[in-house]
C-alpha cells in the first residue's frame, strides 16, 4: 500500500518518477521545475526569503508609544500631512470636487426636502418619547444632520431623532428627574421639571459623544462587529415593542405615570388596563383616525415604491389635519385634548449640560453609545455596498461622536442614523450627505417661521407617528423562518435578546444578547471535530476521511486536522482528540499497526494563545515518548511565532515544520520506508 501511496502522490498530474536525487533536490528554478523536494519552512525562507524587516529607527529617549505619537505629529504637521489628516476627517474635502451637480443636485434637493418635511413631525413625536418638550425634537433634528453632513461617511445615510434610543433615553431621564408622586404641579413647577429633564437628556448625549469619541481616539471602530446582526434586529424589534405599549397612554388619553426598569412593559400594560375606564373619547377617536391613516399610507409608500416620483408624506397630511381640525373644533378646551402647545422660535443658547448627572448617567450612556454606533454603522454599510463605494467606522465613531457632543451644547437629545428616513431619502433620489443641508433648511424654517402653526396639533397624533414609523421594526420578525433554516445558533440569538428586551429592558437585553452572541463563538470552538485526512487517488490533495471512503490511508501514517483557534478554552478539546486519535498512552494492540509518523494540519488554527502554545509543547513531548514522529504543517506566521516563543523548537527541529500537508506527507513516506526510491511531489 505505501508503494501505492507513492504512485498516487505522482499521480495522473506526473508523467514519472524521479530517480535521481540531485534532480529532486534542485529548486534554483523551482517555478520552471516540474518535481521538486518536500518543503519545509526553514527551507522555503531559504528559497523565497522573509516577511521583510521593518528598517529600524534611531533609539530614542522615551517611550515606545509616546515616540509613536510625536512622529505621527510631527508628520501631520508638515504641509502635505496636514492636507492629509483635512482629507481623512473632512469627508467633503473629497466627494465634493466630484460632485455631479446637474446629475446629483436635484435628487440631493428633492430627498432633503422630503426627509425634512418627516423630521419635524417625527422630531416632535420622539421628542415624548424621551419625555422632553417636542421643541427639543426638532433640535435634535438640526443640529446633529448638519453636523454629520460635514463628518460622515456614509452618503445615503439620514441622522436624526430614533426611536430606539429615545426609548433607552427617556428610561434614563424618568430614574434620573422622576415626576413627583403628588401630582398637579404649578406652571413654574413643570418648568423647572422640564428643564432638568431636558439638562439630563442633554448630559446623555453628552456622555455617550464623549465616549463614541474615546473610541475613536483608540481606534475601536471594529467594535461594530460585536453586535452582531441578530442582536441588532431583535434589539430593534423588542424596543418597537416597547415604543408601541409606551405611546398607549397618550393615544387613550392617560395620564399615567412611565414605568422604568425591568418589566416596565408589563407594568405598564397593567396600569393602562386598570385605567382604561378613564380613556378619552375624542383622542381615542383621534388615535383611531391617525391610525387609519399612517398605516395604509405607509404601506403604499413600501408596495409602490418603484412607481412613486417621491414618497407620500403621510405624517405631514396627518398633522396638517389634525391641527386644523383641533383649531376649528376647540377640542383642547371643549374635550381637554392634549396639544402640543408654543414652540419657542430660534434656537436655544449654548449650555454645558449639567455634569453633576454625568457619574450616574454614565452607565446608561455606553450601550446607547453602542447601539447607536452599531445601527449606523450597519445601515451605512448597507447602501455603501449597494451603491459600490465604502465608510469608514472609525470616521463614523469621530462623526457621531462630536454629533452628540456638540448637539448636547444645544440641548439635543442622542442621535443616530435612523431607518425609516434612511429608507426615505434613498427612494426619494438622495446621492449625497448634502441632502442633508436640504432637510436642515426644512427643520430651521419651522423654528424659525412655522413653530406657531403646531400650537392646535395633539400629542396623540404624535403618539400615531411614533407607532407607524416602528413598521419596519415590527417587520423584521418575518425573517425569522430564513433565519431558524440559515442558522439555527443565529434564531436562538435572535430569540433569546428578543425576550430579553421585552422581559426586562432595552439595555439588559442589549447586554443579555452580546454575551449570548459571544458565548455562541466560544462554543461553536469547543465543538470543533478534528478531521482525518486521507489522499485522494489521483491527485496529492488530502480531504477528510468522512467525505468518501475512497481515500487513501497509508499504515503507520495519521494526518489531521484541527480547523479552530487553539486558545486557552479549546485546550482541553484539544488534549483529548489528539491523545484518541494517536492512541498517547496506550498500549499498542495486537494486529494493530502503530501510528509512527503524525502530521498535524495547522491551516485552520487561526491563533494560538500561551495555553494553546504550552499544550502543543507537552503534545510534541508526548510523542516523543510513544516514539511518534510529529511533523507541523502550514501553520501561519503569528502561530510559529507563538510557538516559537513557546520553545517548541526544543523539542521539534525545523525540519518538521512544513509549508504544506502535501509536502509533510512526502517527507513521512520517506521515513515510513527509507530505503525506497526518493518521493517526489508536483510543484503546484
Amino acid at each position: 500500500m505505501l508503494q501505492g501511496a507513492k504512485d498516487k502522490m505522482s499521480g495522473p498530474l506526473a508523467s514519472g518518477t524521479c530517480s535521481d536525487p540531485e534532480e529532486a533536490s534542485d529548486l534554483k528554478s523551482p517555478l520552471s521545475s516540474r518535481f521538486r523536494e518536500p518543503l519545509t519552512h526553514a527551507r522555503f525562507q531559504e528559497l523565497f526569503g522573509g516577511a521583510e524587516p521593518e528598517p529600524e529607527l534611531p533609539a530614542e529617549p522615551c517611550l515606545p508609544w509616546l515616540c509613536r505619537l510625536r512622529r505621527r505629529r510631527a508628520s501631520a504637521c508638515s504641509g502635505p500631512g496636514a492636507w492629509r489628516v483635512l482629507l481623512a476627517r473632512l469627508p467633503p474635502l473629497r466627494w465634493l470636487p466630484q460632485y455631479r451637480w446637474r446629475a446629483w443636485l436635484l435628487g440631493d434637493a428633492v430627498a432633503g426636502v422630503t426627509v425634512g418635511v418627516v423630521h419635524v413631525p417625527q422630531g416632535m413625536a420622539f421628542a415624548l418619547l424621551t419625555s422632553v418638550p417636542p421643541v427639543f425634537g426638532l433640535y435634535t433634528s438640526f443640529f446633529p444632520v448638519l453636523i454629520y453632513s460635514l463628518l460622515g461617511t456614509g452618503r445615503h445615510l439620514s441622522t436624526g431623532t430614533f426611536a430606539v434610543l429615545s426609548l433607552m433615553t427617556g428610561s434614563v431621564v424618568e430614574r434620573v428627574v422622576p415626576e413627583p408622586l403628588a401630582g398637579n404641579l404649578s406652571g413654574i413647577e413643570r418648568e423647572q421639571l422640564e428643564a432638568r429633564r431636558v439638562g439630563a437628556a442633554a448630559a446623555v448625549a453628552f456622555g455617550s459623544g464623549a465616549l463614541m469619541l474615546g473610541m475613536f481616539v483608540l481606534q475601536l471602530g471594529v467594535l461594530s462587529t460585536f453586535l452582531s446582526e441578530p442582536v441588532v434586529k431583535a434589539l430593534t424589534s423588542g424596543a418597537a415593542l416597547h415604543v408601541l405599549v409606551s405611546q398607549l397612554p397618550s393615544l387613550l388619553g392617560l395620564s399615567l405615570p412611565r414605568q422604568i426598569g425591568c418589566f416596565s412593559l408589563f407594568k405598564t400594560l397593567a396600569a393602562v388596563l386598570s385605567a382604561l375606564s378613564q380613556s378619552s373619547p375624542a383622542e381615542v377617536t383621534i388615535s383611531a383616525l391617525s391610525l387609519a391613516l399612517l398605516v395604509p399610507v405607509k404601506e403604499l409608500n413600501v408596495r409602490f415604491r418603484d412607481r412613486l416620483l417621491t414618497p407620500i408624506p403621510g405624517e405631514v397630511v396627518m398633522v396638517l389635519l389634525a391641527t386644523v381640525l383641533c383649531f376649528t373644533s376647540s377640542l383642547d378646551t371643549r374635550y381637554n385634548v392634549q396639544v402640543v402647545g408654543l414652540l419657542p422660535g430660534g434656537f436655544p443658547q449654548p449650555l454645558l449640560p449639567t455634569l453633576d448627572e454625568l457619574p450616574r448617567i454614565l452607565a446608561d450612556s455606553l450601550p446607547i453609545s453602542l447601539v447607536t454606533f452599531a445601527v449606523s454603522t450597519s445601515l451605512a454599510s448597507i447602501y455603501a455596498d449597494k451603491y459600490s463605494y465604502t465608510i469608514e467606522p472609525n470616521q463614523e465613531l469621530l462623526a457621531h461622536g462630536v454629533s452628540n457632543l456638540i448637539s448636547s451644547l444645544f440641548s439635543c437629545f442622542p442621535n443616530s442614523a435612523t431607518l425609516a428616513t434612511t429608507s426615505l431619502l434613498v427612494d426619494a433620489g438622495g446621492n449625497t450627505q448634502l441632502a442633508g443641508l436640504f432637510s436642515c433648511a426644512v427643520v430651521l424654517a419651522v423654528l424659525l417661521w412655522l413653530g406657531p402653526f403646531f400650537y392646535y396639533l395633539p400629542k396623540a397624533v404624535l403618539a400615531c407617528i411614533n407607532i407607524s414609523s416602528m413598521r419596519q421594526m415590527f417587520f423584521q420578525m418575518q425573517e425569522l423562518p430564513q433565519l431558524w433554516h440559515i442558522s439555527r445558533v443565529d434564531f436562538a440569538v435572535w430569540i433569546v435578546t428578543w425576550v430579553a428586551v421585552v422581559t426586562l429592558n432595552v439595555d439588559l437585553g442589549l447586554a443579555v444578547g452580546v454575551v449570548v452572541s459571544m458565548m455562541t463563538v466560544v462554543c461553536r470552538t469547543q465543538r470543533v471535530q478534528c478531521l482525518a485526512l486521507g489522499l485522494a487517488e489521483g491527485t496529492e490533495l488530502y480531504r477528510p476521511i468522512r467525505e468518501s471512503r475512497k481515500l487513501l490511508q497509508v499504515p503507520g501514517l495519521c494526518v489531521l486536522s484541527y480547523p479552530a483557534p487553539l486558545y486557552f478554552a479549546t485546550r482541553g478539546q484539544f488534549h483529548r482528540i489528539l491523545e484518541w486519535h494517536l492512541g498517547l498512552g496506550e498500549r499498542i494492540k495486537p494486529g494493530v499497526e502503530p501510528i509512527r509518523v503524525a502530521i498535524l494540519d495547522f491551516s485552520g488554527i487561526t491563533f494560538v494563545d500561551a495555553a494553546g502554545a504550552r499544550e502543543v509543547v507537552q503534545l510534541t513531548r508526548r510523542c516523543q515518548d510513544d516514539g511518534i514522529y510529529l511533523l507541523l504543517a502550514q501553520c501561519n506566521a503569528m502561530v510559529l511565532e507563538t510557538l516559537t516563543r513557546a520553545r517548541v523548537l526544543d523539542s521539534l527541529s525545523p525540519e518538521q515544520l512544513f509549508v504544506s500537508v502535501q509536502d509533510a506527507a512526502a517527507h513521512a513516506l520517506e521515513r515510513l520506508k527509507p530505503t525506497g526510491p526518493k518521493i517526489c511531489t508536483v510543484w503546484v
